[in-house]
This record gives C-alpha cells, sequence and structure tokens, in this order.
C-alpha cells in the first residue's frame, strides 16, 4: 500500500493483486466488504471484525474483492524510526508493545468490545480525514488494546481442522439471510475452494447441507417453543417461503411441518 506515512487512514484496495514490502510494521483490520492477503505464502480473506498484522520487510500481497474498506495502521519498528518518522520518541514501555504484537505477522479475529470501539474511531477519521493528531491518536488507542482484544490464528496456519465454533456463530447471527460459501469461508481466514474441501471433511456434508440443517433445526426449535405462524417460521429461518420450508423439512423429519407443529401443541 502506497502511504503518505501517516499514523492510520482508511483505505479502499483495488481488484488488481498488487506486490510489494516496506521496512514498518502494519496492522489492517477490515471494516467493510472483503480483502485478499498473501503475507509470505500464507494467503487468507480478511473481513470486518477481522485482520493481520505484517512485519516490516515481509514480502505481501494484497487485493479488494469488490467493494471494500480496511482501515491500516503503519508502526515503526524502533525509536529511531519513530522519531525520524514523526518527530517524536515513544516511550519505552510502547515499544516493548510493539516488539511483542509483531513477533511475526499472523491474522487474528477481534471480539465485539474491539470492534465497537474501532467504529467510534473510524467515523471520527472518515469526518475528520485530514486530522494527522486524530489519527495518531487512534493509532496510539488501537496499540494499547489489540493485544487485549484480538484472537491470533497463527497456530492455525498448518491445522487441517476448521474452528467450527466461529462457523455456527456466523450461521445463526445471520440466519435469516442468504448465506454463501464465500461469506463462511471468510469468517476462518480460508479461499472458498479450500474451505469447502476441508469442510466436507471434517463434518462429512457441504456447506450448505450444513447450513440448511441449522435453518431446520431452528425451525424446529421455534415451532416447539413459540406461537409463531409456519409463515413467519420459515421467514426467521430463511427460507424463500412457506413451501420450500415445508419440503425441505419433510425430507429431513419425515414429516411436514404443520403435523410436527400440530403434534408438539
Amino acid at each position: 500500500m502506497n502511504t503518505k506515512f501517516r499514523h492510520s487512514e482508511i483505505v479502499i484496495l483495488p481488484e488488481q493483486m498488487e506486490h510489494h514490502n516496506h521496512g514498518y510494521n502494519q496492522v489492517v483490520i477490515g471494516l467493510s466488504g472483503q480483502t485478499e492477503f498473501d503475507i509470505e505464502g500464507y494467503g487468507n480473506l480478511v473481513c470486518p471484525g477481522q485482520g493481520c498484522l505484517v512485519t516490516a520487510d515481509s514480502e505481501h500481497a494484497f487485493s479488494g474483492l469488490g467493494r471494500n474498506e480496511i482501515l491500516v495502521l503503519n508502526i515503526p519498528v524502533s525509536q529511531h524510526s519513530f522519531e525520524e518518522t514523526y518527530g517524536y520518541l515513544q516511550p519505552s514501555y510502547a515499544m516493548d508493545r510493539v516488539e511483542r504484537l509483531f513477533d511475526q505477522s499472523s491474522y487474528f479475529h477481534l471480539d465485539t468490545q474491539a470492534q465497537n470501539l474501532i467504529n467510534a474511531l473510524t467515523v471520527e477519521m472518515t469526518a475528520h480525514p485530514d486530522d494527522l493528531l486524530l489519527s495518531k491518536a487512534c493509532t496510539d488507542t488501537l496499540m494499547c488494546v489489540l493485544q487485549r482484544h484480538f484472537k491470533p490464528l497463527a497456530s492455525d496456519r498448518h491445522s487441517a481442522r476448521l474452528n467450527m465454533d466461529i462457523v455456527d456463530q456466523y450461521i445463526i447471527q445471520h440466519l435469516t439471510r442468504k448465506i454463501s460459501v464465500t461469506q463462511l469461508a471468510g469468517q476462518v481466514f480460508l479461499g472458498e475452494s479450500q474451505f469447502h474441501l476441508l469442510f466436507k471433511n471434517q463434518t462429512g456434508v457441504t456447506p450448505h447441507q450444513y447450513v440448511l440443517k441449522k435453518r431446520l433445526e431452528t425451525a424446529k426449535q421455534l415451532m416447539e417453543e413459540s406461537q409463531l405462524s409456519l409463515a413467519q417460521v420459515a421467514q426467521s429461518c430463511g427460507f424463500s417461503g412457506q413451501s420450500s420450508f415445508t419440503q425441505a423439512f419433510s425430507r429431513l423429519y419425515g414429516m411436514p411441518p404443520a403435523r410436527f407443529k400440530k403434534n408438539n401443541v
């Protein structure tokens, strides 16, 4: 990424893949859409609530997938670099934090608290893009909280298993909408084809079949525990209509939802 070496900035990545390296550390956090990164051969998708650490001089490539925005924090690697670039020295404890955080390049998830903070800061940055003091304050604030609120995925680099808790959480949160394989793959920093293969090997079903079963399990629970009509249940679980819901439910449970609901009144 070409920068004027601001502390932090909001960037839109081009769809064409670009490659480079630079002599400073970088934190990249997804704000909207999807972006694709490859850091020294370790490629993954970065979606909102996710990010990556790029250590100084690491070869990396990046591109945007459609409309996208990322937050980029540029972090010098030494006291000398800070003074040369920004004209001031960092406290020694701040440099210690930088060194610990950038032990190696990695991808990470952010918890809800950190995401809310980032959303608030980026609103201010968008409203005042030329405020360099605000840019510095945003970087300092995020560096203070990042180590406590992110979950690194470095240990998953060579793993052959998916974190199904993350996948399940995304499915439940978006059950009323259409859920694509690309969206699920992005939650665990994988390309679509690699995710599909790992998913089928681990669960024995395709991602589409898995999501459908989650929809039907939730629908079954709603019919047992609520007074919603069948049309309302179908809508709540992301079905296009009551007819498609009835067909899918009957195939899985051997009876139409109307009979199931009547038997559980």
